[in-house]
């Protein structure tokens, strides 16, 4: 198999090494170079599988002038490997630009794929409503976050984000202030690492919940934001989604599903799922 002219958008580990592809130690065994987010880091990944190989860094600070450096390296047929410091690259990662600018002048793009942090996440937490919006990292400036949280308000799906440890209290904070407390919302903190934690419950209590532990404060986020109900998609409203809790606080699961069904007249299938939701958070 001919690796020339071809740039490979490798995904490496987001945390556990063990989580790397064959396929992706093969590219990385074979290319010519290693485009790296940050060389030092990408050095002891290579490192560990016993690769050597010749890197270049590729960072949001240098993304335009080092891509036209591996431009002309691809035109002269040596094939690159580009990765970032986890998960895969050009997803709220550096990566994207090199990438379209490889479109652009006609140079062979093959994903290499892998670890997302984003995809595992979804895929632990449980959330059975269909579709999500991807938007990675909120501002950092508390205004701007909010501004960007309240066109997100009327979303029908889930929204994803990425967040840092000392930005996620206000981060979440903000979310409470403008979605309302009763919106559920999954965190999913140092995925595939030692302290991995997934736990879901309201935005009115994820303050609180954080605050309980400092360790619940550290390590990468991925936020998942359930999306808002309306009846007419056949999802709970906010008045169902009050009165099963209210039932729940005081009677077995499937009694308070049954009431609440008579109560509201919510489709049972929502309000259970609902309430397996609740309980599960109340493990935690």
């Amino acid at each position: 198999m001919s690796h020339s002219g071809t740039l490979y958008v490798v995904a490496t580990p987001i945390g556990n090494l063990q989580d790397i592809t064959l396929r992706a130690l093969d590219v990385l065994k074979a290319v010519d170079v290693v485009a790296a987010e940050d060389t030092r880091h990408t050095s002891g990944l290579l490192s560990h599988f016993a690769i050597q190989k010749k890197l270049l860094a590729v960072h949001e600070h240098n993304e335009r002038k080092a891509g036209e450096q591996l431009i002309q390296r691809l035109q002269a047929g040596e094939s690159v490997a580009l990765v970032s410091d986890a998960g895969t690259p050009g997803i709220s990662d550096p990566g994207a630009v090199l990438v379209s600018m490889a479109h652009e002048v006609g140079i062979k793009v093959v994903p290499v794929p892998g670890a997302s942090a984003v995809i595992a996440a979804l895929s632990a937490a449980g959330i059975v409503r269909p579709g999500f919006h991807f938007h990675g990292f909120l501002p950092a400036s508390g205004g701007q976050r909010r501004a960007v949280l309240q066109g997100l308000e009327e979303a029908r799906v889930t929204v994803v984000f990425y967040e840092a440890p000392h930005r996620v209290v206000a981060s979440i904070a903000d979310m409470a202030t403008v979605f309302g407390g009763e919106r559920m919302l999954t965190i999913a903190r140092e995925l595939t690492k030692t302290f991995e934690t997934i736990h879901s419950l309201p935005l009115a209590d994820a303050g609180d919940w954080l605050a309980a532990d400092a360790n619940r404060q550290r390590g990468e986020f991925v936020l998942l934001l359930e999306p808002a109900v309306a009846q007419d998609d056949g999802l709970l409203d906010a008045e169902s989604e009050k009165v099963l809790r209210l039932l729940l606080a005081e009677l077995p699961l499937k009694q308070a599903v049954k009431l609440a069904t008579e109560i509201t007249g919510s489709k049972k299938n929502m309000l259970y799922e609902l309430a397996l939701r609740i309980k599960q958070s109340e493990l935690h």
